[in-house]
């Protein structure tokens, strides 16, 4: 397999040549889980590998419950669906823990304490209440924990995500909200450890391949032991393939790879699973355009699967500015393509009206 069979093969994976995902559930089913700390961000990430997407049937979606978001994988918040909430959380919740547990014993949070907030939080929770953190913080500090360290709150929180305590409610205007996890999710079928983690290794290279077993490592948050081990539960299922001498996975039911006809661009969100989901983000990394990748993290410029530039908007009487940057010439095709990827982010937002500019930039004085 040739480098740019692989970026096609991943543009296919994420949905982004085309798309049969119409719902929101559809698409953070078919990922896994989607990275979510920044709330709009996320939402355009889910928007982006959904047909005819807009914003509000997708800020829908969380209201109702239909996707929820938490703590998971890795210490950040993350996208998922009520199905898999449970058996995801009892597979990569410890791995979590062991990464918080040096803020843990800082700010001196430990099993008997967390027993106690978990109690409270619960009692605050009942019969099917969605409070703010504000208003959980001000329970806590009331009933003797002291919450009013914005760190010490935010990992007391981590910690009831994490034991399956509470999970997102809807949004009261802007604010978030936490739910009782047991309200708020109909039951499931338990996995046994096995099954979650062929599952989730399923998932990941068949939304996520050809990936490499320590991208699957980053992205899971597992253990190398476990990963590997994953790959052993689902290896009749995955197909490996070489470039540049490293070791590429990817199922065996994903479309060969092709070269699409139309040149495509996409205006990626902050932490998209595109950029997000790799240890190594070198292959879809544009040479030319001097970009390091830690900086193709934010909101990043895709064309025909390589990142090649950033871009930020702005809103102001309803009218989208689009501000993009870019290192090297681009070609009309391109530029067509760019000036598509901007409308189809206007369309999301519900906006009448964009406007875009390209600028030259120079990336390469940025340290990785």
């Amino acid at each position: 397999m040739k480098t740019a069979d692989l970026v096609q093969q991943r543009l296919d994976n994420h949905k982004f040549s085309s798309s049969n995902l119409k719902r929101p559930i559809d698409v953070v089913r078919w990922l896994g889980a989607v990275q979510a700390q920044d709330f709009n961000a996320a939402k355009w990430a889910i928007g982006l590998r959904m047909r005819d997407a807009r914003s509000e049937p997708i800020e829908d979606a969380f209201n109702q419950g239909q996707i929820l978001r938490t703590h998971l994988l890795r210490p950040t918040w993350h996208f998922v669906t009520p199905e898999d909430i449970r058996w995801m959380l009892d597979l990569t919740a410890p791995r979590v823990n062991v990464r918080c547990g040096p803020n843990y014993r800082k700010y001196e949070l430990d099993g008997p304490t967390f027993k106690r907030t978990n109690k409270i939080l619960t009692r605050a929770l009942q019969g099917g209440k969605h409070l703010a953190r504000s208003q959980l913080q001000a329970l806590l500090n009331r009933s003797g924990v002291v919450a009013d360290d914005i760190v010490r709150l935010a990992h007391i929180m981590i910690r009831a995500e994490l034991d399956g305590i509470v999970c997102s409610g809807p949004r009261v205007g802007k604010q978030f909200t936490y739910a009782l996890l047991e309200e708020r999710v109909p039951p499931t079928r338990k996995l046994s450890r096995d099954e979650a983690l062929a599952t989730l290794t399923q998932r990941y290279f068949m939304s996520h391949g050809p990936a490499t077993v320590q991208d699957f490592i980053w992205w899971s948050g597992l253990t190398v032991a476990d990963a590997r081990e994953g790959i052993a539960l689902v290896k009749s299922e995955l197909a490996e393939e070489v470039v540049n001498d490293k070791a590429y996975w990817t199922s065996r039911r994903a479309p060969v790879a092709r070269i699409a006809a139309d040149l495509s661009a996409h205006l990626l969100p902050a932490f998209d699973e595109y950029n997000v989901a790799y240890k190594d983000r070198e292959p879809v990394l544009d040479g030319e355009s001097g970009m390091t990748t830690s900086g193709m993290l934010g909101p990043s410029l895709s064309i025909n699967g390589k990142i090649a530039g950033t871009w930020k908007s702005a809103t102001e009487n309803r009218r989208l500015t689009i501000n993009m940057s870019v290192a090297r010439v681009l070609k009309k095709p391109e530029k067509l393509a760019i000036a598509r990827a901007a409308e189809r982010y206007a369309t999301f937002l519900g906006l009448p009206d964009v406007n875009y500019s390209i600028s030259a930039a120079n990336f390469r004085g940025a340290v990785d």
